[in-house]
């Protein structure tokens, strides 16, 4: 079995299935598979640094096109100034989201950052987040999610046939590959991070 491309991708899934003539829904069922990975992995090879900049008097930003969560942002000045996750309704009831300044805070409403204070200038923004994989086509034919973690991929993508050529009794098999490949994918992402190596914790004594 091999699992290197789209193309090989699709194969196996039609093998799987032990099905020859379901060659026009196949990139269906991986589609939807791709979508499921996007909400239940985090995993570094997602990871992306981008910049965005800030307009003096307005307290918007646009997220990335491929924004899934963000992982850490900050205005890039010297020393860095870190800003801080407020859900919604305690960044309006801080105070802050009034005030004109160097932002310190945000939210995500929809599209956007909001920021608080508001930007009094033209500030860099530094973001690590995790990205939206682009999706499997013919004219690509390898990605984040087929390089890195292909039996959940597979398993996925089975997992959304099944339904289709109303096959339930196969959907209890692979919905538990799937998840014993994703808590692997997890635990084996989280181990290459750390290194090993037993996580401190510092505190800033004032």
């Amino acid at each position: 079995m091999a699992l290197s491309s789209y193309s090989e991708l699709k194969s196996t899934v039609a093998s799987y299935l032990a099905r020859n003539d379901l060659t026009a829904v196949i990139p269906d069922f991986i589609r939807l598979a791709e979508e499921r990975l996007r909400r239940d992995l985090r995993i570094r090879q997602m990871l992306v640094v981008a910049t965005a900049n800030t307009t003096g008097g307005d307290s918007t930003v646009g997220l990335p096109t491929d924004f899934l969560e963000m992982r850490d942002i900050h205005v890039n000045l010297n020393p860095v100034v870190q800003l801080s996750y407020k859900a919604p309704n305690a960044f309006y009831s801080s105070g802050k989201s009034g005030l004109s300044g160097k932002p310190t805070e945000y939210t995500v409403l929809a599209a956007e950052f909001q920021l608080a204070p508001i930007p009094d200038a033209a500030y860099t923004l530094q973001m690590l987040y995790y990205a939206k994989p682009a999706l499997l086509s013919d004219s690509n034919a390898s990605n984040v999610f087929l390089a890195n973690c292909p039996d959940a991929l597979l398993y996925a993508a089975l997992g959304e046939a099944e339904p289709y050529l109303m096959n339930d009794a196969r959907l209890q098999t692979w919905a538990a590959l799937y998840e014993r490949a994703i808590i692997a994918i997890n635990t084996s992402d989280q181990s290459s991070e750390y290194g090993g190596q037993p996580m401190s914790m510092s505190y800033n004594v004032r």
